[in-house]
This record gives C-alpha cells, structure tokens and sequence, in this order.
C-alpha cells in the first residue's frame, strides 16, 4: 500500500496540483492584503470614515462600540463588514484567474490547421489537398496547377 501511495503521490499532476494549492493559498494571503490593507480603508474613508471590518449587528439587543467589544462580552453578532471583505476578495481573486486563464489560453493558442480538402478546378467537388488527379471528375489536377 506504501508503495501505490508513493507511486500516486509522485504522478506528475499530483505533484503540480500541490503546487498549484499552495501558490493559490499564497495568492490568498497576497489579495487578503490587498483587500483589507489597500482597498478598504479608501473605501471606507470615501464613505464617511467607515471602517468595514467594524460594521456589524448586534443580536442580544446591547450595544457595542466595536466587534471586538461585542465578542469580548460574548454577544452573538452577524458580522457584515467581514463579509463585504470576504466578498471583494473573492471578486479580486475571480478576476485574477480569469485574467491569468485568458493570458495563458492566448499562449497556448494553437495555430490554424491548414485545410485538409480543396475543390477541384473542373467540377467543384472536394478533393484532398495533396491530389493529382480528381476522383469525381477524373481532371488531371497537375496541369490544372500549372
């Protein structure tokens, strides 16, 4: 069993989907950042000094000054600040791939084929490229050619 796990753990897909997680869980880490250190303070000074990971409501009926005076008090709170900042960053993190998807799809664009069938000259129907000679009409295709 030691010996399937190893030869399944070192297939190289396996491998490259490792990789692929844990480049994506340090991408989380970048866009994380960039949500809650760059985008939301402009955001939240554009919009009257409001600071999102603060925004939240109160089910017990008391109120607080701030989440964490609501969760040091053990009120039961729906934190929608948060989510507004989970929800950018999933956005950002969507638009990302895309981006990134796009961009390799044009790298890996595949030139296109070239045709695999022409018409014959004399009687219009398709023939392979490479012919000499037509198999409907019989026209030699050399000369046609010349």
């Amino acid at each position: 069993m030691f010996q399937e796990f190893k030869k399944f753990a070192m297939r190289g897909n396996v491998l490259d989907m490792a990789v692929g997680i844990i480049l994506g869980a340090a991408f989380g880490q970048i866009v994380n950042s960039l949500v809650n250190d760059l985008l939301m303070p402009p955001l939240g000074l554009a919009l009257g000094k409001v600071d999102f990971s603060n925004l939240f409501l109160s089910l017990s009926g008391r109120a607080f000054q701030t989440l964490a005076e609501a969760k040091a008090a053990g009120a039961p709170t729906l934190n929608y600040g948060l989510f507004i900042n989970t929800v950018l960053n999933f956005l950002i993190v969507a638009f990302a791939v895309f981006v990134l998807i796009r961009q390799v799809n044009r790298w890996t664009a595949k030139p296109a084929a070239a045709p695999a069938a022409r018409d014959c000259p004399y009687c219009q129907m398709a023939i392979p490229v490479k012919a000499t000679r037509c198999g409907h009409c019989t026209a030699n295709l050399s000369a046609a050619q010349a």
